[in-house]
């Protein structure tokens, strides 16, 4: 039996550093290499996290609304190299964006705030002259990202934030992202 790095690769550099670390204790407790890769084989990335929810006229969509704190953020931006529109905000909490300007400079085509207060977001990111929008509902980020990209684009849904302006938790917000990509 073979384990596919690939395709848990593909479900983002946070999936792939946590199964190495869910793998070195049955390996201490010297529990089969066969019933280690057995038990990866089947993972399902779990859903609001780096799920990828469609692909459409050649742009994908992945949701990782449980990325509700910058650092979680930071691994789905840190896990894509493609030219990014990056779904961004909500109710802050004194995130320090520093940690993910040079992923944004070097990646992000646009970034679209979903917030009722997108100020910090703003400081942040303004000088580094992304195309940034301001919208209140999930319709309007998706629309507006997907009308900045282009084909082998990514809009990336990874807020940063809590979600608790405009949604109920983040699974209200993951579904939301998930319906309007659908209508898209």
């Amino acid at each position: 039996m073979t384990m596919n790095f690939e395709a848990l690769a593909k479900q983002g550099h946070a999936t792939v550093y946590d199964s190495l670390v869910a793998s070195i204790g049955p390996k201490i407790r010297e529990i089969r290499k066969d019933f280690i890769k057995e038990s990866f084989s089947g993972f399902q990335q779990p859903e609001h996290r780096f799920e990828s929810v469609a692909v459409i006229h050649g742009i994908e969509f992945i949701n990782d609304s449980r990325s509700s704190n910058i650092n979680a953020t930071w691994y789905a931006l840190e896990s894509i190299s493609k030219p990014l529109i990056w779904i961004v905000g909500g109710v802050e909490s004194g995130n320090d964006y520093s940690i993910v300007r040079h992923l944004v400079r070097r990646f992000a085509k646009g970034i679209v705030c979903l917030g009722l207060d997108n100020h910090r977001i703003h400081e942040a990111f303004d000088e580094l002259e992304k195309q940034m929008v301001d919208v209140i509902t999930m319709d309007e980020a998706v629309k507006v990202a997907y009308f900045m990209g282009d084909r082998d684009d990514v809009v990336l849904l990874s807020p940063a934030c809590a979600s608790f302006d405009l949604f109920e938790n983040f699974e209200e917000r993951g579904k939301a992202f998930r319906k309007a990509v659908k209508n898209l």
